[in-house]
């Protein structure tokens, strides 16, 4: 299709972003909740503690789906009076909803392996604890790769963390399996232990979620899509230098403004190299929304 930077490509290619985001929250939501169901089961008969403390974090993983749901359903509403810039902030709010959610629940898997450890119980149907763990460790991958590759087709930091998040719940279920096959070797700690250990290893990790969301919230920018945005701008016939460049993700979209400082020219030539630099821009940066364009120099004359 040909390219085009009319403000009404610009909300259709968002809001096409924030369905297909939805999708992929809506296809690895039951996905995750088919898992945890299956695993729920195997801790009924089998008395698991590590397994306990996987299920209830694949549980949690699996609901984190709704307020990014919910996010990307009001990132759609066009902007109000009082919210002039949208709502785009509802999805990385969403996340930070998802970091408290996913630390609480690697406290309680943590507490109940500590009971468990200080009170030892028999396990039994070991078998059906590593059966449990690989179903774990499949169920988060696929929604893992799922959800990244979504989450990096439309710039979401949220969709991206959830699903890096996925992933390391993946080997979080083979710690189970190692767990199990511990206890079958004699050491029926091995079970509350790496249950403690699966606990330990979520709140480490959410540090990179931490600190991507809280990136976002602070208006952060990857140094490469300035990069790109710079180079789009100074290949533009007619400009000299980007004498100021500012980025900020909205959500799954990118707003922007830069101050470029251009060749002498007349009043309409800057207004065609402004127009160049801004289509340019829209191809270096596909997920831009708007980009506000003002020369820092020109000996314009008008006529």
């Amino acid at each position: 299709m040909p390219h085009s930077h009319d403000a009404s490509d610009s909300v259709d290619d968002a809001l096409e972003a924030s369905a297909q985001g939805v999708r992929a929250l809506k296809i690895s939501l039951f996905v995750l909740l088919g898992t945890t169901v299956l695993q729920l089961l195997v801790v009924l008969i089998s008395g698991s503690v590590a397994l306990l403390a996987d299920t209830i974090h694949n549980f949690s993983d699996a609901l984190t789906a709704v307020p990014l749901w919910i996010a990307f359903n009001l990132g759609r509403r066009a902007a109000s009076r009082r919210y002039t810039y949208g709502f785009g902030r509802a999805e990385d709010l969403a996340g930070l909803f998802i970091v408290i959610v996913v630390a609480a629940s690697a406290l309680v898997a943590a507490w109940q392996s500590i009971v468990r450890l200080l009170n030892p119980q028999p396990i039994e149907n070991l078998w059906w604890v590593v059966a449990a763990g690989v179903i774990g460790f499949a169920g988060n991958e696929v929604v893992a790769i799922y959800r990244i590759r979504v989450g990096q087709r439309i710039g979401s930091a949220a969709l991206v963390a959830d699903g890096v998040h996925a992933r390391t719940d993946g080997f979080t279920s083979l710690a189970v399996v190692v767990g199990a096959v511990g206890v079958m070797l004699g050491f029926p700690l091995a079970d509350p232990i790496v249950g403690i250990v699966i606990s330990v290893a979520i709140l480490v990790l959410l540090w990179g979620t931490v600190r991507s969301i809280g990136r976002r919230l602070m208006d952060g920018i990857e140094p490469e899509l300035v990069e790109k945005a710079e180079a789009a701008l100074r290949a533009t016939p007619g400009v000299r230098a980007v004498d100021q460049l500012q980025l900020r993700w909205v959500g799954h979209r990118l707003q922007g403004a830069a101050s470029v400082v251009l060749d002498d020219m007349t009043l309409t030539e800057v207004a065609v190299v402004m127009a160049e630099a801004e289509h340019r821009l829209g191809h270096a940066l596909p997920n831009l929304d708007g980009v506000q364009l003002r020369p820092a120099r020109s000996s314009a004359a008008v006529q």
